[in-house]
């Protein structure tokens, strides 16, 4: 697990970290539509900081496969803080791993919430993610959460035991409902418009500040026409 690129928004001042590899194995990880393969190299830490000096970003987001996995997690975040002076994000985490030093927020994704169909989804439970939740959010951290709604496996019900729990720990919480995007090898269907809209109406009974997003699977491969947050450039 290691850091194999750096990606910079010039617009936002952000250059986000890219981990290879995950601890979980979800049955509808939208990687499976790009078809990572492992890269033939990965840059030095001594490389990742000059990268990051040479850029000078207002913040720092470190993004997956899952991004806790990675070992030099800690040091570079230490790096970020101490010497950069700039904020720094899990910009997307499964949860799985519990970080505090030197993180100024994080942005976890549920999938479901239930044990044995998170077992199913991912290959692993979900109460080690529900429990540092809390602890980063008593921590200080800036929470954010989202979960994937999948009419099929699931369904409403596990949309609103998420969105229960995330407002169980401060109903202020940003929450993004996350329409599955249908992915090779994986047997759900996509929700429909009115389907979507219900999930979210469901999220906004428990959450002040609920977003979503409902993307095809060819929208999905390429995110930059949608969304300026993903017009970024490859700096290393």
């Amino acid at each position: 697990m290691a850091i194999y690129k750096i990606t910079y928004s010039e617009k936002y001042r952000r250059a986000t970290l890219h981990n290879f590899g995950c601890n979980f194995h979800c049955r509808g990880c939208t990687y499976r539509l790009k078809k990572q393969t492992r890269p033939a190299s990965f840059p030095a830490i001594h490389q990742i900081q000059d990268c990051l000096r040479r850029v000078a970003p207002a913040s720092v987001h470190f993004m997956g496969g899952e991004p806790t996995t990675n070992p030099q997690l800690p040091e570079l975040l230490a790096f970020c803080k101490r010497e950069l002076g700039v904020a720094t994000r899990l910009g997307h985490t499964n949860g799985s791993g519990l970080v505090l030093d030197n993180l100024d927020g994080s942005n976890v994704s549920f999938k479901v919430f239930d044990d044995d169909l998170h077992r199913q989804y991912t290959g692993c439970s979900v109460l080690p993610a529900l429990d540092n939740f809390r602890r980063s959010f008593s921590a200080g951290i800036e929470m954010r959460a989202s979960t994937v709604f999948i009419p099929d496996f699931g369904g409403l019900g596990q949309v609103e035991k998420v969105a229960a729990f995330v407002a169980g720990v401060d109903r202020k919480i940003p929450f993004h409902v996350l329409g599955y995007i249908p992915v090779p090898g994986a047997p759900w269907r996509r929700p429909t418009d009115d389907e979507m809209a219900e999930a979210v109406n469901v999220a906004r009974r428990y959450l002040d500040q609920v977003t979503f997003s409902h993307f095809t699977s060819e929208q999905a491969k390429d995110l930059t026409r949608r969304d300026e947050r993903f017009a970024v450039e490859q700096v290393l």
